[in-house]
């Protein structure tokens, strides 16, 4: 192959990855948009925004015990066509939450949804490096995660200034919308993504034992349960600076975004740089004063949009070096040990709900410090992790 043909070649491959992280970018905004929106989709089918939020958790749930399942079960399937159909279910779950008069069927929507999220991410994360050369698989994966990051650097905050000015219907129509002609796009663009080899339910649970990747996941679990704790309750948190303004929260959620983008190359660097622990800690540390210093910036908005900008800086610079320590602690079983990543992530996700439905009658100041005391958790529980490693070598 000639040099311009494989230039054309990676070309190509790119595009099939960039359509794969507008994929996730869907995904991620169907989970982080409902924050915005809480109150408005409460009136409007007859629920309190607790009960709303619940159909998070069942989004979440869903997630987090299929998407490995799916993985195992059609481990043979065309990936193309997984992705495809889960990117159409996607579309239609939105849609139907979209039509809801009432929470039941909200709520099914949202299960739809769901089961499309489980088809959909094990064959996008599977796929994208099987796209490029092996060098460069690490930034492939780099492309696919950044469509996340801009779910909460744009999509959320882009669907929570729509749905204020026409309707929450609108923004998941729109939303809808997009999931059906990307199932299109990326059904056709990706026919030739090889299947690979997917490891059984046997070796996926063997990696458990392994003390160091277990308090890895907790690591997760406890600080995406923290960071969704606080996001999906934005609303309430800010409503004292935002006087339940929905253009004035986009706004926030605009500046913990931006900060995001910024703190996940940072993360990048500072792990390649520095190493997964002091980049996971510092950056833990930072979300967890961003969000106790929360609780006392009373009705400054300006004040409350700083604190967002930092809460976002670290939240998405953290992400990185936790992946990193579980590729770090045994790199042979890495894939099946960041597949299990997924799930202790959604687990977070769908835990962040009850809790923060059952605190939010107390006052919304009670969301800003479980969601800091549930950061602190995360950080002391990574740093335990190295301690294992240390005792084992002395062993």
């Amino acid at each position: 192959m000639t040099f311009i043909e494989q230039s054309y070649s990676l070309r190509g491959a790119y595009l099939r990855i960039a359509l794969i992280a507008a994929a996730l970018f869907v995904v991620g905004t169907n989970a982080f948009v409902i924050a915005g929106v809480l109150p408005q989709i409460a009136v409007d089918i007859g629920a309190s925004p607790s009960a709303v939020s619940y159909s998070i958790s069942w989004y979440a749930v869903v997630v987090a015990v299929l998407a490995p399942a799916v993985s195992v079960l059609f481990a043979r399937a065309s990936r193309a066509a997984l992705m495809g159909t889960g990117l159409w279910i996607i579309a239609a779950g939105i849609a139907l939450s979209a039509l809801a008069g009432d929470l039941a069927l909200f709520t099914a929507g949202r299960v739809l949804a769901a089961l499309g999220g489980a088809a959909l991410m094990p064959a996008a994360m599977a796929a994208a490096p099987t796209l490029v050369p092996p060098e460069q698989r690490g930034r492939a994966l780099g492309v696919v995660g950044f469509g996340f990051i801009l779910a909460t650097a744009v999509g959320s905050p882009l669907g929570t200034a729509l749905a204020a000015l026409g309707g929450w219907r609108l923004a998941l129509g729109v939303l809808a919308g997009l999931a059906a002609g990307l199932a299109v796009a990326v059904g056709l663009a990706t026919r030739a993504v090889p299947t690979g080899a997917v490891p059984g339910l046997l070796a996926r649970f063997a990696v458990l034992r392994d003390v160091r990747i277990g308090l890895a996941l907790m690591t997760t679990l406890l600080f995406t349960a923290a960071f969704n704790l606080v996001y999906i309750f934005s609303s309430a948190v800010t409503e004292s600076v935002t006087g339940g303004s929905g253009l004035a929260l986009a706004s926030l959620l605009l500046v913990f975004g931006l900060a995001g983008i910024v703190g996940n190359w940072l993360g990048g660097s500072f792990t390649d740089r520095f190493g997964a622990r002091p980049t996971a800690l510092a950056a833990l540390a930072a979300v967890v004063v961003s969000l106790a210093a929360l609780y006392t910036a009373g009705g400054s908005y300006a004040g409350t949009a700083v604190l967002f900008g930092v809460w976002g800086l670290g939240t998405a610079a953290a992400l990185v070096p936790i992946q990193h320590r579980l590729v770090d602690v045994d790199p042979a079983v890495a894939g099946v040990s960041l597949s299990w990543y997924s799930t202790a992530m959604y687990l977070g996700i769908a835990l962040a709900p009850v809790v923060g439905a059952s605190v939010l009658p107390y006052g919304a100041a009670w969301i800003d410090l479980l969601g800091a005391g549930a950061a602190a958790a995360a950080l002391g529980v990574f740093a335990l992790g190295y301690a294992v490693r240390r005792r084992a070598a002395l062993a």
